[in-house]
Formats: structure tokens, sequence, C-alpha cells
């Protein structure tokens, strides 16, 4: 972990509020969820578990919780209500690891776990246990006597996952820096049995990640060996143009029952995508490109722009539009690229350094004329506007390129082991 990097005992946090950017309270904070890893290597923090009305206990990802300080967490606003359910693969900060016994490794003497730090990765949403501080001597009525200390995770034993035995954790562990195509590779060639096994431990947001990568026969199988619930949760966290995608690939009465499951805002995303003719803008395009006020500045622009999750694609330039800011939108102003936001002061204004110049694509758009625009404006996407001026989406370059491979294209590279170039976005 840098110097300077953002550190939290994690004791503080029980009970802290949780609010959204509005300064509304959500809940509270009821424990953490974090994920063991092999070799001793620090446990990714996975989320949160927060209280909210009526006693119950719902999950928010650290990807969607934007500061933790001053005594509260501040979170994104998108937080889904159902009930939290711990997984094999999950370990309960709180819950499970503080109080235990384990063993320092340089002199292998028994300490009681008080407390663990966690960490947040530079230049991202990811945190990890990389601190632990421990009493030495017994535990009992008398532990509070014992010297205590605060050393790295690597520095104790009995925490990490064995590194024998053929469960799900496991082969998560293993293969946990692999990026989302390359597992998907590992997933294609296990058994049936084994895929959904392991399908099932991962959580949502990676789960969804795979399936993007995953031909369209292993997207079903695995969907639809999930709970519905959860299948909702995960097509919720695909890209919203993969997701209808799959939906599409559903039976009629399976599609329903998923999409009511869904958020409305996510639901109605789905179906305005399956609306449109497979193949044309409208078909490829993704419903959550950057969308800006024209009073908003060139620092509000970096900042949308730094937002892990994004895909290369989406990131290299933002869309200038009147309110409302989410798609459909009011009506379009035009493009601005990264390498722009790049050149001009932080105090800009976005309408003053907007490209009006570069002409939209209308939902009916055939492939080959957006593959063409892409060509021939050097871009790596392209809005989607319709006939009252209204930013629907962004048509992006990889996903021009799913359509343009031969459909069998993901089969033979999961088949070969080698990953084809635009294969893999790094997320």
């Amino acid at each position: 972990m840098p110097a300077g990097a953002p550190r939290v005992f994690v004791s503080h946090l029980a009970g802290v509020a949780v609010f959204d950017p509005n300064g509304d309270q959500v809940g509270r904070v009821r424990d953490l969820v974090a994920m063991l890893r092999l070799a001793g290597r620090p446990p990714r923090v996975l989320g949160l578990v927060v209280e909210v009305v009526g006693r119950r206990r719902i999950f928010l990802p650290m990807t969607r919780v934007t500061g933790v300080e001053s005594g509260q967490v501040i979170s994104t606003g998108v937080i889904n209500m159902r009930r939290f359910e711990q997984r094999p693969t999950e370990t309960l900060v709180l819950g499970e690891l503080l109080d235990r016994r384990v063993r320092l490794v340089e002199t292998g003497e028994e300490v009681t776990v008080l407390d663990v730090a966690m960490g947040q990765l530079p230049a991202r949403r990811e945190w990890e246990i990389d601190k632990v501080h421990v009493r030495r001597g017994k535990s009992g009525a008398l532990r509070r006597r014992g010297e205590s200390l605060t050393v790295e995770w690597s520095a104790v034993t009995g925490f990490s996952l064995e590194e024998h035995g053929q469960g799900a954790e496991n082969l998560l562990a293993t293969f946990e820096r692999l990026r989302p195509a390359d597992l998907a590779n590992v997933l294609h060639h296990l058994s049936a049995k084994r895929r959904g096994e392991v399908a099932a431990a991962l959580d949502d947001d990676r789960l969804a990640d795979v399936l993007e990568e995953l031909p369209d026969d292993d997207q079903v199988e695995i969907l639809g060996k999930l709970k519905e619930e959860r299948a909702a949760d995960v097509l919720e966290a695909m890209d919203p143009d993969d997701a209808a995608d799959l939906l599409s690939e559903l039976p009629e009465e399976d599609k329903e029952r998923l999409l009511a499951l869904m958020r409305p805002r996510d639901a109605a995303d789905m179906r305005r995508l399956m609306s449109y003719e497979e193949g044309s803008a409208g078909g490829l395009m993704t419903t959550e490109p950057i969308v800006l006020r024209p009073d908003a500045t060139v620092a509000d622009a970096l900042a949308r722009v730094r937002i892990q999750d994004l895909t290369p694609a989406l990131a290299a330039q933002v869309y200038v539009c009147r309110p409302p800011d989410e798609t459909p939108t009011g009506r379009y102003l035009g493009t601005i690229h990264f390498q722009r936001l790049l050149r001009d002061p932080p105090f800009t204004l976005v309408a003053s350094i907007v490209d009006t110049d570069l002409p939209p694509l209308p939902p009916d758009t055939p492939l080959p004329v957006v593959a063409s625009h892409l060509a021939v404006y050097n871009l790596l996407a392209a809005p989607v506007v319709d006939e009252s001026g209204s930013l629907l989406g962004a048509v992006t370059v990889d996903d021009v390129l799913d359509h343009l491979l031969p459909s069998d294209w993901r089969e033979r590279e999961l088949h070969t082991g080698v990953t084809m170039p635009g294969a893999a976005d790094g997320r």
C-alpha cells in the first residue's frame, strides 16, 4: 500500500451512517464483506453490509462507495435493496475475523485479533485489508493486559485459504487476477457442474464482466443456474447492451420474469435496447455513456472519465446535453474528446469546448455504416441521437467488432486459449 493511501480500521466503521450523494441517510454499517486469498495476500474488501429501514440488511459494493471519512460513508446513491446473503467465498470481517486466534509468522506466537485496517488502492475503488492489530497473551478476562501491536497482513497466519482442496473459493483465489476474458476461458473449459459452482461463487460485478466475454450458449447456461433474483442482479451489473443481447436469447417467459425483478430504470433500458433492430446503432449502443450538462466544467468531466468501471472506449469522450442527464437526455449539444479535456484549464465550461461538427448516428443506422463512421472519424465511440435530438446512448468500437467478427469467434478464441486483440478490456 503506497504511503499516504487512505486507511481505515474497520471497528471504527461499525454503526457508521451511510449517506447518498444528496446527504440523505440510507442506513448504518453492520459489517464488511471480504474475500480471503491464497499465499498470504491481503483480502479484497467486496463491500459493506448496511442495515436499512425495517432492520433489513443489504449489500453495498465498494465500487459504489465514494467516500469513507469523518465518521460517515458516502455512496453513489445506486443501491440494491435486496436482502444480503453471504456466499461461500465471502468472510464477514467484524463477525468472523475479530477476536480470532492467529499466529505471528516470525515467532509462531499465538495472538488475538483486535482489529484490522483496510486501505484503498491508488487510483481505484478497490480496498484491501492490509494491517492487523493484535494482542499478545492468552484470551480471557485479563486479555487487555497483553501488549498490542499492528503488523502487516502477511505477518500473521491463520486467516488465509488452505492451499489444498477443491472448493470453488480456491479456484477463484487462484484465478483472481485474470482478466474477464481469460477467466471466461477457464470457465468455458470446466465441466458444466464445476462451471456452475464457480459462477455461483463469483460476486455480481465479476460474474457480469465474465459473462460478457463468454459465448451465448455458456451465458444462457450459467444464467439459468442462478436464482432468479441473483440473475436479475447480474444482468443489472452487465453493460446494458450485453445484458439486452443475453435477454434476447432467453424464452419469452424467462425474459419477462427477469425484467420484472430488475430495477424499473434498468428494465426500461433493456426493453428499449431490445426494441431496436439487431445490428443497428440502437441495438449496438450502451445506454450509459458519460453525459454532462453545458454548465459542467472540465474538472467535472475528468472526474467522470476517471471512474474505474468505464471501458476505455466509453472514457474516450463525454457528451454534452440539456437535462435530463440520463438517456434519453434533453437536447444533444455535442461531444468532447478526452484529449481536448487535457488541453483546457479545469475551470473551463464544457459548453465552450464542445465539438458540434461531428455528426451523431440515428438509432436505425446499419452496422456497416456504423463501422465506417468510426473508421472515417477515428473514433472509439459515437453518439446515437433520435429525431427529437435526444441522446439515446453511444456505440463503442468493441461492440462493433463483436458483430463484425464471425458469430463463433468467441468459441474459436476459447478453444485455442489465445486472447484475440480487443477481447479483454482490462476491467
